[in-house]
């Protein structure tokens, strides 16, 4: 019996071919790919539903316009007036990571259809955080030229620590791509495994039966409702925080700071 309700908490992650094969083939559809156009197309209708200007506002408008000056805002804090030209790119962003992880929460399995959290896949968040770190490079050095160096020596550094500081600094620079998409990897990762772990304790709980069997399910089923209540929170959270980090970086490579 334990062999026929046990859960594999990894196996929501594998990445399954569609159409085509894994075996080398160029072209192949995934379940990644599939809930990524998804998720595009979530956010595209959002927006659309969005941006009717009606002279009244309705909800819809309202979130969207709500939603577009929070980021807006956002960057005009952390960089200053020039911040308004890097807002489609944090806010696309923000919304892409947002709607990914909220998807990847939807019962959805529960019409026969697994979702798919594309922001579980360490290469989805690390081409968005090499995207971002590419435009902070890039900006740097179309401002500032070779002077962007000055980044990685802070103000009053003695002059016989510069080269170590400098060694320290661009590493930690180097590091920032990486470390961003990480963070949003394991937050997401985490978090649907801890849920996957605590329903195996409810159908192994019920299944086992006698007395404690169905307590430890019952027990689980709360953990589980925390749990989600919880990643629906760190969802939002995810998303804030890869924009924020964004921001700064972009406000770095624009000030120098």
């Amino acid at each position: 019996m334990a062999a026929e309700t046990k859960i594999d908490p990894m196996h929501q992650f594998q990445i399954s071919p569609l159409a085509g094969h894994l075996d080398g083939t160029p072209f192949v559809f995934t379940n990644s790919a599939l809930w990524m156009f998804v998720v595009l197309a979530l956010v595209w209708v959002f927006m659309l539903g969005g941006m009717r200007r009606q002279l009244v506002p309705g909800r819809w408008q309202l979130m969207v316009e709500g939603i577009t000056g929070f980021v807006t805002s956002m960057l005009a804090t952390s960089v200053g007036p020039e911040g308004r030209k890097y807002v489609p790119w944090v806010f696309t962003i923000f919304m892409f990571i947002l709607f990914a992880n909220l998807l990847g929460l939807m019962p959805f399995a529960l019409v026969g259809a697994q979702p798919f959290t594309v922001t579980s896949q360490f290469t989805v968040t690390g081409v968005m955080a090499i995207i971002s770190f590419s435009i902070v490079l890039v900006t740097g050095f179309w401002r500032h030229g070779i002077k962007f160096f000055k980044l990685f020596i802070p103000h009053g550094t003695p002059i016989g620590l510069l080269p170590l500081i400098f060694l320290i600094e661009l590493l930690s620079f180097m590091v920032r791509p990486f470390s961003l998409a990480l963070r949003l990897f394991v937050a997401m990762i985490a978090g649907h495994i801890l849920v996957e772990v605590f329903g195996s304790f409810v159908v192994q709980g019920f299944a086992a039966g006698g007395a404690m069997g169905p307590a430890i399910a019952i027990l689980s089923f709360v953990f589980i409702a925390g749990v989600m209540a919880l990643e629906v929170l760190v969802c939002a959270i995810q998303a804030y925080v890869f924009a924020l980090l964004t921001s700064l970086y972009i406000n770095d490579a624009v000030n120098l700071h």
